[in-house]
This record gives structure tokens, C-alpha cells and sequence, in this order.
């Protein structure tokens, strides 16, 4: 848990001693306090905050191999096998093979599984909520788009270092 000190320590960072340090380096500490807070809230639900990303992608396309699992989570495999074999034995996935394909596994997510998603989002809704309390709508835009573009650039950069290599 975070002392009054920690919080100030982290703003004085920002705020005062190196208030132009690089970007990479604010998005990670916003992300990271963006995390805690979810997980903290998903702790209230008994749901591990490393189960968060895979029920997301699964709230959205449900069926996946595993292999589609882990890349979409950004995750390696054995990771993903870790976190599918704990959340199917808490009920919210099952693992099947397709008839028309029998040599991957397919992740769906069961009833219960999906029911998730009625009491989670709002929880991830309510932090950021939070985090962007007192921010306008423009400024919101303006910075998704800042990422957004940032994300394009490294992505962009990644597929001409690969097509080099």
C-alpha cells in the first residue's frame, strides 16, 4: 500500500525534480498506477489481475486458440497456459478442440465466465474514471490520439526493422 510519502515522492518526481524527464518514462508510472488501482478493485472479485487482459480479449472474440490468446495478450505461451488452466479451474473458460481443426486448443469463455464481464468493466470504468477525474474531453482526445500516433510509430518502426532482418 502506497504511504503519503510514496504519492508525494512520485509527484515531486514529476512535478519538480525532472518534470521534463521522457515520456516512456510517465506512461509507465501512469500505467502502472492505473494497474494497481484495477487490481486492487478486481482483488474485491477474487479475480487475479493477470486474468484481466485474457477475459477482455475474451469478452470480444471469444474462441481462440491459445496461441491467438497469448499474442493478443502480448504474453508468451506458457504464461497464457498458466492463467487459462487457473481460470478454467475457477469456471470462466473451457478449453476445446474444434472438429474442423483437431490439433489447436480453443479457448471459450463458459457462462460464468462471461457474467464476469457485467461486474469488471464497470470496476476498470470507475478507475479510470478516477484517474482522468478533472480532465476534459479534448484533452482525453488529444492524448489517445498522442498514443494512438506513438503506437503506430513503433509499430510501423518494428515492421521495417523485421522486413530488414
Amino acid at each position: 500500500m502506497k504511504t503519503k510519502s510514496d504519492k508525494k515522492r512520485i509527484l515531486h518526481h514529476w512535478r519538480e525534480a525532472v518534470p521534463n524527464d521522457r515520456m516512456a518514462h510517465l506512461i509507465r508510472d501512469a500505467a502502472r498506477l492505473l494497474g494497481r488501482e484495477l487490481k486492487n478493485s478486481l482483488i474485491q472479485h477474487a479475480i487475479p489481475f493477470g486474468h484481466w487482459t485474457f477475459l477482455r480479449i475474451l469478452w470480444q472474440r471469444d474462441g481462440l486458440t491459445q496461441k491467438e490468446l497469448s499474442d493478443l495478450a502480448g504474453v508468451m505461451e506458457p504464461t497464457t497456459f498458466v492463467a487459462i488452466k487457473a481460470m478454467e479451474l475457477q469456471g470462466y473458460i473451457k478449453r476445446q478442440k474444434s472438429p474442423n481443426n483437431r490439433k489447436n486448443m480453443y479457448v471459450f469463455l463458459t457462462s460464468r465466465g462471461k457474467l464476469l464481464e457485467k461486474k469488471l468493466v464497470p470496476l476498470a470504468v470507475e478507475v479510470n474514471e478516477l484517474a482522468f477525474k478533472g480532465v476534459s474531453q479534448e484533452h482525453l482526445k488529444i492524448t489517445r490520439q498522442t498514443l494512438l500516433r506513438s503506437i503506430e510509430n513503433l509499430e510501423s518502426n518494428n515492421d521495417d526493422l523485421t522486413q530488414t532482418n
